[in-house]
């Protein structure tokens, strides 16, 4: 694994517009056009074995939890407690997730966390940096069949809704990432034969009469895409209407499990010294040395802090910490020229499709994190 320099490609803010990426220079600059990482197929290989492993682990955690009801451990109560139950015993489809790895491509990876309710930079893992490749390495390769799997499960969705039925796309409205990521989902979706309808999620009403939600043509949603996090839905002012289970969510409650923090405490728990996990416990007396505080709820970076002796203490600011927090030690991320990049490894369909990469200035990755595509010999 290292970091290459690379000639930016000629007019290459307007190839990425033309294909639906506008947020490219986002905060300045997003898509790094002038770097990329190279790999061997061998760390490829390792990569794609490891994440295979972290989700077969988190699926039995996912039991664990449910067989053991450690949901207050987590800050769930026996409402959504129960709601997560039902789901997981119905088996109810997931699309997508992501681990983000901490990786060299020398010592093991480690897993710092698992995005797997609403993770970001799905259109440039799956689509922008596979254009970059063609463009620039043409002859190389890259761990990337994301669009292909997705693809794949949408055909399954279809395979399980009515003849007549429709699924929804929302996120927040003024938010070009989500918006841009929906779209693309939702243009998959359409092709593989699915009936799809955009709609923000302050658009999206219920009816006390029928307790259905509908959208602003009275229509009833019975099929959600969500690039909206379940602890907002939880938290909204109509959240527990969706306890009467009228709506068949994606990603599916059961993911609420998977997408706390505090389920890394429980897989050190389950899986102590694993080579690709990281001590983390819910309370802090249990590190001595460096560590990393995160919220059990967060998105982004949000309401991170670096503790430790002999570093340099970092923290990002956020609104998150009430529902509280994991301790987990500190993996300093590799450095590469002055730049600390993690591994973005999705899961699409219950299968490994392909990395992203994130890197930042600071060990902290950020919503302004820039994306650096990828290639391996």
């Amino acid at each position: 694994m290292k970091r290459v320099l690379v000639p930016p490609r000629n007019n290459w803010q307007k190839s990425l517009e033309d294909l639906g990426f506008s947020f490219h220079s986002i905060g300045g600059i997003y898509w790094n056009e002038g770097v990329c990482y190279e790999f061997e197929s061998k760390e490829i290989d390792r990569i794609e074995a490891i994440t295979e492993d972290m989700n077969n682990m988190c699926l039995n955690a996912v039991e664990h939890v449910i067989k053991n009801d450690l949901f207050h451990r987590l800050r769930i109560n026996k409402e959504w407690a129960q709601f997560i139950k039902k789901s997981w015993e119905r088996k109810d489809l997931t699309i997508y997730g992501r681990f983000d790895f901490s990786y060299d491509g020398k010592s093991e990876p480690k897993l710092l966390e698992y995005n797997a309710d609403t993770p970001t930079a799905l259109y440039e893992s799956s689509v922008i940096q596979w254009f970059w490749l063609q463009d620039v390495f043409p002859k190389y390769d890259q761990f990337n069949s994301i669009h292909e799997k997705l693809e794949d499960v949408f055909l399954k969705l279809k395979n399980k809704m009515g003849i007549f039925d429709k699924l929804y796309f929302t996120c927040v409205e003024h938010h070009k990432e989500d918006f841009v990521t929906t779209e693309y989902m939702r243009d998959v979706a359409s092709q593989k034969g699915i009936a799809t309808k955009q709609i923000y999620i302050n658009d999206i009403g219920f009816s006390k009469e029928t307790s259905r939600f509908y959208d602003l043509d009275e229509e009833e949603i019975k099929y959600l895409f969500k690039l909206y996090p379940w602890e907002w839905i939880v938290s909204d002012e109509f959240g527990d209407m969706v306890l009467n289970e009228t709506v068949n969510f994606f990603e599916p409650a059961w993911k609420m499990i998977l997408s706390n923090k505090g389920i890394m405490a429980i897989m050190w728990e389950m899986y102590p010294e694993h080579p690709n996990l990281l001590p983390c416990y819910f309370e802090s007396s249990k590190i001595k040395d460096n560590y990393v505080r995160k919220p059990l709820l967060s998105r982004e970076g949000a309401n991170i802090k670096i503790f430790g002796k002999n570093i340099s203490s970092e923290e990002t600011g956020g609104s998150y910490g009430k529902e509280g927090y994991v301790y987990q030690e500190l993996k300093e991320l590799p450095c590469f020229d002055g730049n600390y990049p993690v591994i973005g490894s999705w899961m699409v369909d219950g299968q490994p499709a392909g990395i992203g990469i994130r890197e930042d200035l600071t060990m902290i990755t950020k919503d302004t994190s820039r994306f650096v595509p990828h290639y391996f010999i």
